[in-house]
């Protein structure tokens, strides 16, 4: 049973996510995810210029003049977005947790998608694939993912991309766009996220809380990991105590960019509370300029 209040947060991110596809986005989407290919559209009168080697001599012959054969870039193309849903998302201490981040802009995506005319998709997953929408046309079918996202309560609590990874291998036959978001507090995913990158266009979104890494200075504090459940005490008043945890939150960030690099995957770097539509538009600038340099 969906609720009058979950239905005016699916209406608010409509309206937030789909201004700012008509507006700014969807135009950096179109760019840098080029379609598939080129198909055959129509003939036409050749023209002073024009590619000689498209000339169409068959219906040229018939008409007594020079026809050329125009083609068409073949646009539609399948996005998937694999979405992190283990308890490490429920954390957020400015404006927003990091689970309400991901799903506002797996909306801005995937309205940018369907303003492209492609197909959207959506696997939700913990430590194991939880939920899996197979990738349709349409506005009501991306109403359906938010609300989805928005009501959907995880079974587990715990995070294992490789497991999402390799059911997105299985389930997506050809080559796809797939944005992989998480915070990414799991280990040994590199090996499927080598084979993924290679088969699809594979984008990781790591979401992070400033204060996962710069705790407060307020004395004794009992953090609780909401995966696993365990308890630790910790002296916020202590520069060693939080010396300890920045270094070592620097030293993953750092292991992780390193993944991310020799996989050959893109990565976009979020922190809750920040402009997240500043930070696609100019990922999607930058990446286009790689893609001309070759």
């Amino acid at each position: 049973m969906i609720t009058k209040d979950i239905l005016k947060k699916v209406r608010r991110i409509e309206i937030k996510t789909r201004g700012l596809v008509n507006n700014i986005f969807s135009g950096e989407y179109h760019t840098v995810f080029k379609g598939r290919g080129m198909s055959f559209s129509e003939v036409r009168e050749y023209q002073f210029g024009d590619e000689v080697r498209f000339i169409d001599w068959n219906v040229s012959a018939r008409m007594d003049r020079p026809y050329l054969k125009v083609f068409e870039e073949e646009r539609e193309q399948t996005l998937m977005v694999l979405f992190d849903a283990s308890a490490s998302g429920n954390f957020g201490t400015v404006k927003q947790t990091k689970m309400e981040m991901m799903i506002e802009m797996a909306a801005l995506i995937a309205f940018s998608a369907i303003k492209n005319n492609d197909k959207v998709g959506l696997l939700i997953f913990t430590d194991t694939v939880e939920k899996f929408i197979p990738p349709k046309k349409g506005k009501s079918h991306v109403l359906r993912l938010i609300r989805e996202l928005l009501t959907f309560t995880p079974q587990r609590k715990a995070t294992r991309i490789s497991a999402a990874l390799e059911y997105a291998m299985h389930v997506l036959n050809r080559r796809s766009i797939v944005f992989l978001m998480s915070d990414f507090l799991d280990e040994n995913y590199d090996r499927p996220l080598r084979a993924a990158a290679k088969k699809h266009d594979l984008i990781a979104i790591r979401i992070f809380d400033r204060r996962e890494k710069e705790l407060p200075k307020v004395g004794m504090l009992t953090l609780e990991d909401e995966e696993t459940g365990e308890l630790v005490e910790l002296d916020t008043s202590s520069q060693e105590a939080r010396q300890a945890i920045a270094e070592q939150v620097t030293a993953r960030t750092k292991a992780q960019k390193d993944i991310f690099r020799k996989s050959k995957v893109d990565l976009i770097d979020m922190a809750t509370g920040t402009d997240y539509v500043e930070a696609l538009i100019q990922f999607f600038k930058n990446r286009e300029k790689r893609l001309q340099r070759g």
